[in-house]
């Protein structure tokens, strides 16, 4: 038909146009368009905002976030509004899990698996224990330690709403010295170079240098979070968990760089120097902290530095993990912190060094997240203060609290339910009933959501 290649350039710049033109048109039809409103009911509500319930309240959606939040004699709720029916019940911000690994199976411990998977089996877990996360409640994580760059990959999907899962706050691999906690020991020379050849898989560094280098080059692949590794670890082969492993300076330049890039940093320490050096260098959440002395409790509670212990994950490692392989290295290794750290848990506690939840999912099934505040309650937080470190001082510690971490207007309409009180007993957040994020409801075994007035 267009013998004329001029006229056929002219005609597909004119149906480009006209596209163009009728492709406004719907946007801007949709973006005038108010966004759906949404009431609900909460019998009882704790918002994070303090440690007290608020009885009969409601909640105004307005697509994602919250537009109100009033005593149910001061909303009116009009003809025909969609309710989401919650009277009967405890309503919460929804938890967020400050560390997680989103592509870890807590069956598969053999170290083998280090070179026996590819890297798409991590892409599938990660599918799997995103959905599972959020269908226990947790609407936030931070991902703290991966494949290069999964984390970040993963958040997008679930922001584009490809995948359900949880609003992740991505970390790229864990940086580490060589033949530390996070490089592939026990295996024979040169397979981590044959496995991972670019960038010393953005992880290994040695000297203030090379760990610029690799800071910046994770920030460049759009991490959220630098996690570094100032201690040896339990889960590693041929290290100390209390062995100090990046110097201070290391650890500084790591903390420097990151934040001048406007970015926190993570740093697994198990033991008391390098807790204290990760301090001292501005580190802003300390991981684990299981050896932890009373000097490091002190300088922790002088610098504002979150303490984020896993205590629960112990009883899975010293149960069902030895079942799925765990090499009897890392098992001597988990008995001789396990107990300590949960003792000096509770007197971090005591101290009133600040404390946000994170648990090492991953290494313990996904989904059991909430098993920890169980251990929390027990070695001196109240409920509210357990509560609240999976809400308010998470949000707080992953620079959230603009939008995640409390039940106020402007927040996300990030939250769940249980149907018993969780400040009477914590455990009831083993099992949560209703979970919606973002004003979308993804789980609603009350049929809550059915009601429309």
């Amino acid at each position: 038909m267009f013998r004329n290649p001029s006229m056929l350039c002219r005609s597909l710049l004119a149906l480009a146009a006209f596209s163009a033109v009728i492709s406004g048109a719907f946007a801007q039809a949709a973006a005038s368009a108010p966004p759906p409103t949404v009431y609900v009911k909460a019998g009882h509500l704790f918002d994070a905002t303090s440690d007290q319930l608020r009885d009969n309240v409601v909640l105004v959606i307005e697509g994602e976030r919250i537009a109100k939040v009033g005593p149910a004699a001061q909303v009116a709720i009009p003809a025909g509004a969609t309710v989401v029916d919650l009277s009967q019940d405890w309503v919460l911000p929804g938890l967020i899990d400050c560390h997680t690994h989103l592509e870890s199976r807590a069956d598969k411990y053999d170290p083998i698996n280090e070179v026996k998977d590819t890297p798409f089996m991590g892409g599938f877990n990660g599918v799997v224990n995103a959905r599972q996360t959020l269908q226990a409640g947790f609407t936030g994580v931070r991902d703290l330690g991966s494949q290069p760059f999964f984390a970040v990959d993963l958040r997008r999907a679930i922001d584009s709403g490809y995948i359900p899962g949880p609003r992740v706050v991505a970390s790229g691999p864990a940086i580490s010295i060589t033949g530390g906690h996070g490089d592939m020991n026990g295996f024979a020379p040169g397979v981590e170079n044959m496995m991972y050849p670019a960038e010393r898989d953005f992880a290994i560094a040695d000297g203030p240098e090379q760990v610029r280098h690799a800071v910046r080059e994770q920030i460049k692949y759009g991490v959220d979070v630098i996690k570094i590794l100032a201690t040896g670890g339990v889960l590693s082969l041929g290290d100390k968990p209390g062995a100090e492993q990046l110097t201070y300076e290391e650890m500084k330049m790591a903390a420097d760089e990151a934040h001048r890039a406007g970015r926190k940093v993570a740093a697994h320490a198990h033991g008391a120097e390098g807790i204290k050096d990760a301090v001292r260098a501005g580190i802003d959440s300390i991981e684990h902290g299981s050896l932890i002395d009373q000097e490091g409790i002190d300088l922790m509670k002088a610098h504002g530095t979150y303490l984020v212990a896993d205590i629960y994950n112990d009883d899975y490692i010293l149960g069902k993990a030895i079942e799925f392989g765990l090499p009897k290295e890392n098992v001597d290794k988990e008995k001789m912190v396990g107990r300590l750290q949960r003792e000096n848990f509770a007197k971090a506690v005591a101290a009133g060094v600040k404390i946000a939840f994170g648990t090492d999912a991953g290494v313990y099934p996904h989904g059991d997240n909430a098993k920890q505040f169980h251990y929390m309650v027990k070695f001196g937080m109240t409920p509210a203060g357990a509560i609240r470190a999976a809400t308010s001082s998470a949000a707080d510690l992953i620079d959230r609290s603009k939008d995640e971490g409390t039940l106020e207007a402007g927040k996300y309409a990030d939250l769940i339910a249980v149907t018993a009180n969780p400040l009477d007993r914590v455990e009831v957040l083993e099992h949560v009933s209703f979970v919606m994020k973002g004003g979308k409801v993804y789980k609603d075994e009350l049929g809550a959501a059915q009601a429309v007035r």
